[in-house]
Formats: structure tokens, C-alpha cells, sequence
């Protein structure tokens, strides 16, 4: 199968999206496919064509929202090489810019459009509002949400049920919805796939004793990831247990301010922004991993810290507890009473943390990324079907209103 991607953010570009697609392209890759990418140049003004044109990133003007970049919806000078690529379906994972650009292409070629929901727009809404108008702000993402999803789209992916419920029970959705949870190449994070001297010399140049109870977040630094939920609950923590220590991996426009708030607490370490290459050693650095963001699509820095037999500790949200099954593979918390409440008991009691942990391995395994690109596969080969199928009504139409007509 010939497979056309096009997203706004791919790497080098750091998050969740565009490491979930990297590992897509591997997976279909590995099973024999051709995979073709369109993205957007972060780096310059300019048309950049890679792997012998099988990557074309394309000029984007910046947002101001993080580091996205927003792309024109049509760039005459790459349909000729879209063209010669021959796709037999398109994957967008972007609503805006390259996504509305992957509307165009697929009608103007008639190629079968799958499109995956990775945001939930709603909980962006203050970064372009800035506090007004946040109503109106909402109603103007969820219209042009169901537009794109809705009118344009063969067949749609979402990761869980939350985002599914978003679709069926509030923007009343009537197209199929697929759930097919994000996965990620879970070997990667294995303890054994590790030297244990590397990890020991990188826990020990972020400050951290090996006597250290080690809890990690991973992810954007920002308001809507309700990091300071955790950096409060480490101050309550740290009066009482004084080797109970905080990592917070990532980059995003709340590092510096955070920074400066929490600077007196020394049990609080800031990483920064780190190489995608490197994350995997940083969760194994840690002891537990912890979260109380809501506005997960699917949470994949979970499963991550799953796959590397490190307890993850969620908030109750869907986004997560579709993965975390309290006291199976991990613990769902609901305020910060709780929280304190689970990390207190792993602390002291070694067993319970090691059961989890090793259960959270054992989940994670059902999100490799073979096993998601096959369920991927079979909404591309319903896709097709599909459109098979509607121009077949379509000439089978033609056929009798000329019979008709003569």
C-alpha cells in the first residue's frame, strides 16, 4: 500500500503527535509499504524535500503557540510530486494548515481520507483568547472540528473512549469512529534494552541518591498539563519524606515562570527539553510516574513509563483510565489528599510498588507499534472500500438515469 501522510508536527519537532507518527511510518514500513510524509519546514521559509522526496516539508508562519506552524492550504509547487506518489490512501493528523491542504488533495484525487484526532481543542482555547470570549472561542473549535471530521473524512480514528464519547455524545457525530489506542515501539523503553551503569550516571547527575524515591512527569510545560497540582503536592511531600524527589521533563512557554516559583524547594528538578533519543533513560531513572493533566486525548507518556516497569499514578480521567486499572498497574487519584495518600504507601512499601510496576510492563505490551499499525491497516482497507464502494453507487446512478432518460 502506498500511504500519504501529512501532519503539522514531525521530528525532529518534539511531542506526542509526532513521535506516535514516527512510529507509525515505522511499523507500516516494516510490514512492506511505502509511507510518504508532508509536514512543515520548523526550520525556515523554504520547501525542504528528503529521503529521495519521500519527506516534502513545506514554509509555515509561526503561531505563537508553542512551536507550531500554520502552512498555506494549497502549495501549487508540490502537487506534481503528490501526484507522481500514486497514494492509495491518505492519513491526516492535523485539522488545520497540512490537514486542510490533505482535504484538498484527497477530493481533488479521490483518494480515501483517514484522519486521527489527536487534540482536544477545547483546552487550547486560552492560549488564543487569553481569557475572553473562551465560550465563543470553544463553539468556533467544535464547528470547525466537526467540519473537517465530519464532511471530508472517510474514516475517522480516535485513541480512546473519551475522544470517542466527544464525538458521539456532544458534536452528535454519525460517521463511523474507530478507537484505536496510539501505540509506541515499547522496546525501546525496556530495562533490559539498557546499560544500568548509564542510568545510574544519569540519576546521579540530575542530583538524585540512589536511597531517592523518584517521581517523574513527562510532557509540555504548560498550564492545561496541571503541573503545579504536582509541584504543591511535592512541597507537602518533601516536609515528610525528605528522599522523595520530583522530575519534570520538557520544555513549554510555563518552564521558566514554574522555575522561579518552586526555586526554594531543592527536591524539585527541572530537565528541560530533552532528545527524543534520550527519554527512555529518564524514565528509568525514576521510581513512579505522575500526572494530573485532563486534557489527554490518550496520555501516551503513560504507557511509555508502563513500558519501562515504572508505576504511573493518574488523575481519573478516561484518558488514562482506559490504560490504568487502579491497584492492577498502577493508581488513579482524584485530588491531592489522594495523591499524597499513594505516594506515602509506595514509599514504604517496596512489594506493592514492584507488583505494579511489573503489571504496568505487562500491559504495555498490548500497545506495540506492530500491533497498532495492523488496526491502523484495517481502517486504511475500510477507507478504500468505502470509496470503492460510493463510486460503484455512483456510475451504478449514472447508468440508470441514462437507461432512464433513453
Amino acid at each position: 500500500m502506498r500511504i500519504g501522510i501529512f501532519t503539522d508536527t514531525y521530528p525532529p519537532y518534539i511531542n506526542g503527535v509526532s513521535t506516535s507518527i514516527l512510529m507509525l511510518q515505522h511499523a507500516l514500513e516494516k510490514q512492506g509499504h511505502q509511507v510518504f510524509v508532508v509536514t512543515v519546514n520548523n526550520e525556515k521559509m523554504s520547501y525542504k524535500y528528503e529521503d529521495n522526496n519521500k519527506i516534502i516539508r513545506i514554509p509555515g508562519i509561526p503561531t505563537g503557540i508553542y512551536d507550531y506552524r500554520l502552512t498555506g492550504i494549497y502549495p501549487f509547487k508540490i502537487i506534481s510530486k503528490i501526484k507522481k506518489w500514486n497514494l492509495d490512501v491518505i492519513h491526516s493528523h492535523t485539522e488545520f494548515g497540512v490537514g486542510t491542504f490533505a482535504r484538498i488533495i484527497a477530493k481533488q484525487y479521490g483518494i480515501p481520507l483517514v484522519h486521527t484526532y489527536h487534540t482536544m481543542y477545547e483546552d487550547y482555547v486560552h492560549y488564543i483568547t487569553k481569557g475572553y470570549f473562551d465560550g465563543a472561542g470553544k463553539k468556533i473549535v467544535e464547528y470547525l472540528t466537526k467540519f473537517y471530521c465530519d464532511k471530508t473524512t472517510t474514516e475517522l480514528i480516535v485513541p480512546t473512549k473519551k475522544t470517542y464519547d466527544l464525538f458521539k455524545q456532544k458534536y452528535k457525530f454519525d460517521r463511523n469512529v474507530h478507537i484505536v489506542p496510539t501505540g509506541i515501539e515499547i522496546e525501546k523503553f525496556y530495562k533490559e534494552n539498557h546499560k544500568q551503569k548509564e542510568i545510574n550516571d544519569l540519576r546521579a547527575s540530575l542530583g538524585f541518591k540512589k536511597e531517592d524515591f523518584v517521581i517523574i512527569f513527562v510532557g509540555r510545560i504548560a498550564e492545561e498539563k496541571n503541573i503545579t497540582f504536582l509541584l504543591d503536592a511535592q512541597n507537602t511531600l518533601f516536609k515528610k519524606y525528605k528522599n522523595c524527589k520530583l522530575l519534570i521533563v520538557g520544555d513549554g512557554p510555563d518552564l521558566s515562570k514554574l522555575k522561579k516559583q518552586y526555586s526554594k524547594n531543592c527536591s524539585i528538578v527541572f530537565a528541560g527539553k530533552v532528545p527524543l533519543q534520550d527519554i527512555d533513560k529518564y524514565y528509568l531513572v525514576a521510581n513512579a510516574f505522575a500526572t494530573a493533566s485532563k486534557s489527554e486525548t490518550q496520555g501516551l507518556t503513560v504507557v511509555e513509563a508502563a513500558a519501562a516497569s515504572i508505576t504511573p499514578i493518574c488523575i481519573n480521567d478516561e484518558s488514562f483510565t482506559s490504560f490504568v486499572i487502579d491497584d492492577l498497574n498502577g493508581k488513579i487519584f482524584n485530588n491531592k489528599r489522594e495523591y499524597i495518600k499513594i505516594i506515602e504507601e509506595l514509599i514504604s512499601d517496596k512489594t506493592k510498588l514492584n507488583r505494579l510496576s511489573k503489571q504496568a510492563r505487562v500491559s504495555s505490551e498490548s500497545f506495540s507499534s506492530k500491533h497498532y499499525a495492523s488496526r491502523v491497516l484495517d481502517v486504511y482497507e475500510m477507507a478504500i472500500n468505502t470509496k470503492k464502494s460510493k463510486k460503484k453507487g455512483f456510475f451504478s446512478k449514472l447508468k440508470k438515469e441514462k437507461n432512464f432518460n433513453e
